[in-house]
């Protein structure tokens, strides 16, 4: 139970110090609401404002209901007010942090319909009936998915996350008119530098994440590429089945709902500010029902991580095509089109690239000679010859265009 010294401090650090009462509330160990409760008893009663409601058994119970009961109703106006989680086991949650005495939720539930702050909904689909499916540790997979906001001048913007399916985590949350390809493959290796590789990754078949359902069949996107290259699972989910990322919908709607309690933000920047806060009330104030309402933080530090165990496929393609009149090829490589130098002697030419991941060998489609061979440099848009390593079947053949005149 917090002392009346304690509450004092907290208090004269926000009222005599000019602390926020967010940085408070993290440096003292308990909620923004308990620490605005705080001030307003000491603004009305002074220091004994502060004495701590004792846990006992009262000669007059039913005072030491109603105080909680007034409390109860407080928290629930002010998380609505918030956009926050307001049911009845996140009003018990705040009470016993705040050193109070919370009766039980069946309890709580009936203050709130008398007050009136619940409205029944008897068509509403109990949770105990939905199949829930949840990592056994962190980092054994992150849901990912793109949702969209609006500014206050009407502009649509898109939000980025990711989140870790054991823990709900909010591992990132960013804001831009449109997402690219190459900044999910920025977002996800600043991921895996800050937390590890987690083992598994679970998305929609947007072409940003997948290309498995794009009208061109073989080529990986960067995304893709990524993942493979640090032996990451990548899972899908079925087209037009949105249950299958169900955490991660579900948690579109706890940012809506907090977005929604606030103005529209002016720009993108001012949007990022916003989910920044948000993420750290997400991750760190905020208790979760799945998750034996641990907040995400204390459920994503609590076990050791999940690590990659798959092993990548090979990626294997064939590609027919026409050497151009600057004596290039063009080919796709984790996202980016790629220039292959094969010499202008062969403008024109009809060829076949047989693709092994970054190894890539072409010859004339007409009588088969081996016209050049590449390791395609992901950091570089035009890719070289390998020079002097001539592969197995072109050993004894010599490209004319490389031949010195």
């Amino acid at each position: 139970m917090a002392s009346k010294e304690k509450n004092l401090v907290i208090v004269r650090s926000v009222l005599d110090q000019g602390m926020t009462v967010k940085t408070a509330a993290t440096k003292f160990g308990t909620s923004p609401q308990w620490i605005n409760t705080l001030i307003r008893r000491y603004q009305t009663n002074g220091p004994a404002g502060l004495e701590p409601q004792s846990r006992a058994a009262k000669t007059s119970p039913h005072t030491t209901n109603q105080i909680i009961e007034a409390r109860i109703i407080e928290l629930r106006k002010s998380l609505t007010i918030n956009g926050s989680d307001n049911g009845p086991e996140t009003i018990k949650w705040h009470l016993e942090k705040e050193g109070l005495h919370a009766p039980a939720i069946s309890t709580i539930r009936r203050i709130l319909h008398r007050a009136g702050l619940i409205t029944p909904e008897p068509r509403k689909r109990p949770r105990n009936s939905y199949i829930r499916f949840q990592a056994e540790l962190p980092n054994e997979c992150w849901q990912s998915d793109i949702t969209h906001w609006f500014l206050a001048d009407g502009t649509r913007v898109e939000i980025l996350d990711f989140l870790d399916d054991h823990s709900r985590a909010l591992l990132h949350l960013e804001a831009k008119t449109a997402f690219k390809g190459s900044d999910i493959v920025t977002a996800m290796q600043n991921l895996i530098n800050t937390h590890g590789a987690p083992a598994s990754t679970l998305t929609d078949n947007g072409l940003v994440f997948t290309t498995r359902l794009a009208t061109w069949q073989g080529a990986k996107n960067g995304f893709e590429k990524l993942l493979e290259a640090n032996q990451i699972d990548q899972k899908n989910g079925k087209p037009n089945h949105p249950q299958t990322q169900g955490k991660v919908e579900r948690f579109h709607q706890t940012l809506k709902k907090w977005l929604k309690a606030r103005p529209r933000p002016k720009s993108i920047n001012e949007l990022q500010q916003m989910l920044d806060e948000f993420k750290n009330w997400y991750n760190n104030e905020r208790p979760h029902r799945s998750i034996g309402r641990k907040t995400p933080t204390e459920a994503y530090e609590a076990l050791p991580k999940a690590t990659p165990a798959a092993k990548a496929d090979n990626e294997y393609r064939t590609r027919n095509d026409k050497v151009d009149k600057h004596g290039s090829l063009t080919i796709r490589y984790a996202g980016k089109l790629r220039h292959l130098g094969i010499g202008r002697a062969h403008n024109e030419k009809p060829v076949l690239m047989l693709v092994k991941d970054n190894h890539v060998v072409v010859s004339d489609a007409n009588n088969g000679e081996i016209l050049g061979e590449f390791l395609i440099d992901p950091t570089k848009d035009y890719q070289a010859k390998i020079k002097n390593k001539p592969s197995a079947h072109n050993q004894g053949k010599t490209d004319k265009s490389e031949m010195p005149r």
